[in-house]
């Protein structure tokens, strides 16, 4: 099993981004969209810009311990209890990151009209520097990082199945984005995995 000490950290400087590759086959991770698509409680996204609420055409769902709650772009989300599956692949996660976890935050992207702009994840509920782990589950889509102050960036092709780790510094120094594309036709559903205060 990879684990942090035998993969190579895929940024220079302020932070660290791990890939583990595919954790899980084709199969498996086929399994586990088809049961997260029709068993999770997805909801639109609502995103507060300049003082307006904006509606997403991606869903997301927010997952986790008990009263663990989230507070982005405006909005408060209260967790839904871990179902088994995401209980399961939690605990996993743990094991090949090292790391902990209290709840997750997916994301349902139809296709490849909906992505994610730049951003970081770096609200004050969840722990500095703490790890977060995504996994990637559908079709392939394109993951860019670029540096706040330095200019310099990063891209990786996520696959069906993959995870990847963040931590340290660098959502304090790096923003990230997954690009559109109107060439995709196919869903893709992610887990981040956090650790919230």
């Amino acid at each position: 099993m990879k684990t942090n000490e035998h993969v190579e950290n895929l940024i220079p400087f302020d932070g660290e981004l791990y890939s583990y590759g595919n954790i899980y086959s084709e199969e498996q991770a086929n399994s586990m969209l088809d049961t997260f698509l029709h068993s999770i409680a997805w909801d639109h996204d609502q995103v507060r810009l300049f003082g307006k609420t904006h509606i997403t055409a991606r869903k997301v769902a927010w997952y986790g311990d008990l009263g663990r709650t989230y507070r982005y772009s405006g909005s408060l989300k209260e967790a839904h209890a871990w179902t088994p599956l995401l209980w399961e692949i939690k605990t996993q996660v743990e094991d090949i990151c090292q790391a902990k976890y209290n709840a997750c935050l997916l994301n349902l992207y139809h296709d490849g009209n909906e992505g994610m702009g730049w951003h970081a994840d770096n609200e004050k509920s969840i722990v500095p520097h703490s790890s977060i782990a995504s996994l990637s589950l559908g079709c392939q889509r394109r993951f860019d990082l670029k540096h706040q102050t330095r200019g310099e960036k990063r891209s990786l092709i996520l696959e069906n199945g993959q995870l990847i780790n963040m931590k340290g510094p660098i959502q304090e120094h790096w923003k990230h984005a997954i690009a559109k594309s109107k060439k995709i036709q196919e869903l893709r559903i992610n887990l981040t995995f956090r650790l919230m205060i």
